[in-house]
């Protein structure tokens, strides 16, 4: 004979069942809106986008929350604070590099002529070859006079023979 099957215990086991799925419906709406918060909060500081995005998520539920993935900003405030110091760091080392006078090219320190143009940039000490600016009369680093140069009390032999 097969088993009989009490309808009260059957109704109260779907009313159990009912109450289960009502309460994880209830826990995954709650959840949804929490994360959307926390999610607008790390996307922007407008504390008014905060409360609409809550509601549209809390109203709409889950095509709520797809609306809300489709508006939301594209970057956190880290990542937009991150990419920021990143441009930055970028162009301080642009600008730090120095421009060719005579064609505007990026130059290195180091360099004595502009590969693109061939404007002279510096000249070599004669005395311990540093990298002088052109019109330095002295090197700075060991003090050697630049060719050409003279001192205030002295005189060249080409002044004495004609002189």
């Amino acid at each position: 004979m097969p088993p009989v099957i009490n309808l009260s215990s059957l109704g109260n086991l779907l009313t159990y069942l009912t109450a289960f799925f009502g309460a994880f419906l209830a826990a995954l709406w709650l959840s949804l809106v929490f994360w959307t918060l926390r999610d607008i909060r790390s996307r922007s500081q407008d504390r008014l986008v905060h409360i609409l995005a809550s509601l549209v998520v809390a109203v709409l539920n889950l095509p709520g929350l797809v609306i809300y993935m489709i508006l939301r900003p594209r970057q956190t405030l880290n990542e937009a604070y991150g990419h920021t110091l990143e441009e930055e760091a970028l162009l301080s080392q642009i600008e730090d590099r120095p421009a060719c006078p005579g064609c505007g090219a990026r130059l290195r320190s180091d360099w004595q002529v502009c590969p693109h143009c061939h404007t002279r940039l510096r000249k070599p000490c004669t005395h311990c070859s540093r990298l002088m600016e052109l019109p330095w009369q002295i090197c700075p680093y060991c003090g050697t006079l630049a060719p050409g140069v003279r001192t205030e009390g002295s005189i060249s032999e080409t002044e004495v023979s004609l002189g």
